[in-house]
């Protein structure tokens, strides 16, 4: 007879009476599944237990969304059925986190129940707080933790069921959690469960952390499984068919299972194999399972192998025989790869029951066999599950590098010092891994401490590493750097920084430059700047500056280039740089009378010249059209020379009207400087609200941290005009501002 449990007087209007039903059902089931083992008294102690943790989480819910006590009784029926472990196994893991959330004390548990059981509490509330933190430099450092740390290894197999149970209620956790849970699994508990021979666990670990890391291959795979289910199963049917018979004839009894692969495993063949899903020949499994007495069944084993290859050609590389010499975690079956019909590859297990279940849990299952049905013979299988641990079998010599998660090929995921996730690009290293916790982290970076190791800031990252990064305050951003980040975020900073010290470099350029320009009596032009650029062949005048800042242009040397441009024998040049006044007053063919350009002109067909824009204050001259009446045009207008040197005839001198106009002028500023966020701001603010000019329309590009801007203005005279430049230039990030020829340029 069952015990029973009567929730209601501890959970009413705390969970749903759906909830409350599972609840029941699991309680059941978990005494069901313990019958073989347990007798009254112990079936006794698991109803206290549960006393216990459902008052002491009462009204309590997981993060997945369960009522806690629903959470601890599905791990429990992990650690009995899949784990095979008994009675204190399954009253310490209801108990362990009524201790860690300080419900009861581990003094109360040694009284009410005894000593083992508290011993194995004490060892789970220890590791549970065993994180990233410690255990993601080495798979073996993290087994060597535990180990010291848990005293009896049913702790360590508890832990594992805590984990299973966590990782199948994963759906809804955010993702971050999602995939910082699967790699840590994946690459310490999924080995840890292997070298134990629970295969189901390790094969649920891997499936459950490649649902989380890869979701699109796993659905991919799985939805192709799906849809070649029915194939399959015709398949299996024709496959086993002979080989049922042929078993039933010679008296063999058997069962006889086909199923598909992991899907984890179907995805590291396709990556090993290079090839799609469809091309992967052993997509699935038989396996025969023979109901055989102790003394037969190596001798049933290898009847049955008989029976395979006699119907089914056999590939001799692939014969596995862990019958005669098992593998160190207990793990007996026979494998061989035989070629079935329609020539395709397939793999076949043969076992026993009693080798079956101690694939299926490990050594808890091989002392269940040995009659052991109590819990008097867990100190033998302890010991022997703490020897297949600390063994030092080749499979003890696999370090993480070795159980690294290889599922991706977009990203690797790493760990900070402080067990903190970072998702980062494939092929990242040291340096991106820098900038992305912080833009000064990776403008000072110098190396890095990779599992304890140092690397260089070159390194590249691998998935689970935990790294912690060393810098230096006289460490500087170097182009170079720009070769071996592959994040954006890294690149952008590094950009923006070397952009940066750019600017800085050529703002002191560019006072010395001036200084010196001033010392020598030379006004700083626009066209002084450009005549430089040309000369030593550069694009921009940051360029320039940052040349001259950092000693690559020696200032000595623009003097000389400045005094051999002033002798060059290029006379439209020389007009041109004479205080923007080509057209000289002789050039007027002697007309001493001036048209005066103000707005009361009548009678008078005139426009401003569109190729050079002149507004009040220009030093301007008319020249008069064949169709379109006169047109005026500034005296440092580009097309001045040809038309003084071809029409002079037609040219007449202009002046404005010398009292204050209302008339308003259209026209054009180029504006460059460092792209800065706000800067279009701080120039529109000026224009429109310090100084009250109108804005047409503005352009702006952007290239390599500058800007260069055009801006279509309403001003009064050059006064205005003059005024608005000198104050744009004034403002700190801006590098040249200047008149435009043309209002169209």
């Amino acid at each position: 007879m069952l015990p029973k449990i009567n929730f209601d007087k501890k959970t009413k209007g705390k969970i749903t009476d759906r909830e409350r039903k599972i609840i029941l059902n699991k309680y059941k089931e978990l005494l069901q599944l313990s019958e073989d083992f347990t007798k009254k008294k112990e079936l006794e102690l698991i109803r206290k237990a549960l006393d216990i943790a459902v008052e002491g989480f009462e009204g309590l819910r997981s993060p997945t969304g369960n009522p806690v006590i629903l959470d601890i009784l599905e791990t429990t029926i992990i650690v009995v059925d899949q784990i095979g472990l008994g009675t204190r196994s399954v009253v310490a893991t209801l108990l362990y986190q009524t201790v860690i959330d300080k419900k009861i004390t581990l003094q109360y548990i040694e009284k009410e129940f005894d000593k083992t059981i508290m011993l194995i509490v004490d060892g789970l509330v220890q590791i549970s707080d065993i994180t990233t933190k410690t255990s993601v430099n080495q798979a073996e450092n993290f087994r060597q933790m535990l180990l010291t740390l848990a005293e009896d290894v049913r702790v360590i197999l508890i832990k594992l069921a805590i984990l299973l149970n966590q990782m199948r209620s994963l759906n809804n956790m955010p993702e971050e959690y999602q995939i910082k849970t699967s790699l840590e699994t994946f690459s310490l508990y999924a080995p840890l469960a292997h070298r134990l021979g629970l295969y189901n666990i390790k094969s649920e670990f891997e499936n459950l952390s490649f649902k989380y890391t890869e979701k699109e291959k796993y659905t991919e795979i799985i939805k192709k499984l799906k849809n070649t289910t029915a194939k399959r199963e015709r398949f299996i049917k024709k496959f086993i068919a002979p080989i049922a018979k042929e078993l039933k004839d010679q008296g063999i009894d058997y069962e006889i299972k086909g199923r598909p692969k992991s899907v984890y495993s179907i995805w590291q063949k396709m990556n090993k194999q290079n090839v799609e899903f469809e091309e992967v020949y052993d997509i699935f499994a038989i396996r025969i399972i023979l109901i055989s007495k102790p003394s037969k069944e190596k001798a049933d084993c290898w009847r049955a192998y008989s029976v395979v290859t006699d119907f089914y050609q056999p590939n001799p590389k692939r014969l596995r025989d862990w019958i005669s010499i098992p593998k160190t975690n207990g793990y007996e079956s026979l494998h061989t790869t035989v070629v079935g019909p329609e020539s395709k590859w397939v793999e076949v297990q043969i076992r026993t029951q009693r080798m079956d279940e101690i694939a299926e849990k490990g050594y808890a299952a091989h002392w269940r066999y040995k009659g052991v049905k109590t819990e008097k013979g867990i100190d033998q299988w302890m010991q022997k599950v703490r020897e297949v641990i600390d063994s030092n079998s080749v499979a003890n010599s696999e370090t993480i590098d070795d159980l690294k998660l290889n599922l991706y090929n977009k990203e690797v995921f790493v760990f900070t010092p402080t067990g903190d996730l970072k998702k980062l690009p494939a092929g990242s290293t040291v340096l991106d891994f820098a900038y992305d916790i912080h833009s000064d982290v990776g403008n000072t970076c110098v190396g890095a401490m990779i599992n304890q190791k140092n690397a260089t800031i070159k390194q590249l990252l691998q998935n689970g590493d935990q790294v912690s990064i060393v810098t230096s305050k006289t460490q500087k951003p170097k182009s170079d750097w720009l070769n071996f980040v592959v994040s954006s975020k890294a690149k952008t900073k590094i950009k923006s920084t070397l952009q940066e010290e750019k600017f800085k470099e050529a703002e002191a350029g560019k006072e010395l430059l001036k200084r010196r320009l001033k010392n020598w009596k030379i006004k700083f032009e626009d066209h002084l700047i450009e005549g430089l650029l040309k000369r030593y062949k550069l694009k921009r005048p940051v360029d320039l500056y940052q040349a001259i800042a950092i000693e690559e242009i020696d200032v000595k040397d623009i003097k000389e280039v400045l005094n051999e441009n002033s002798k060059e024998p290029e006379p439209v040049k020389e007009i041109l740089e004479q205080k923007e006044n080509p057209v000289k007053e002789k050039e007027l063919n002697g007309k001493s009378d001036s048209l005066v350009i103000d707005d009361k002109i009548t009678n008078l067909d005139y426009k401003l010249a569109k190729c050079c824009n002149p507004i009040r204050g220009d030093s301007i001259f008319g020249f008069v059209t064949v169709s379109e009446g006169i047109k005026i045009h500034r005296t440092s207008c580009p097309n001045a020379r040809q038309l003084v040197d071809k029409y002079n005839y037609r040219i007449l001198k202009a002046q404005w009207a010398r009292n204050a106009l209302n008339q308003a002028f259209q026209t054009t500023i180029r504006v460059s400087g460092i792209d800065e966020i706000g800067m279009l701001n701080k120039i529109t603010s000026i224009i429109s609200k310090d100084l009250k000019v109108q804005v047409r329309s503005i352009t702006l590009d952007s290239n390599e941290g500058l800007f260069d801007g055009k801006l279509k203005l309403v001003v009064e005279s050059t006064k205005h005009l003059e005024g608005l430049i000198s104050k744009i230039k004034r403002e700190k990030g801006i590098l040249k501002v200047s008149r435009a020829d043309s209002v169209e340029n």
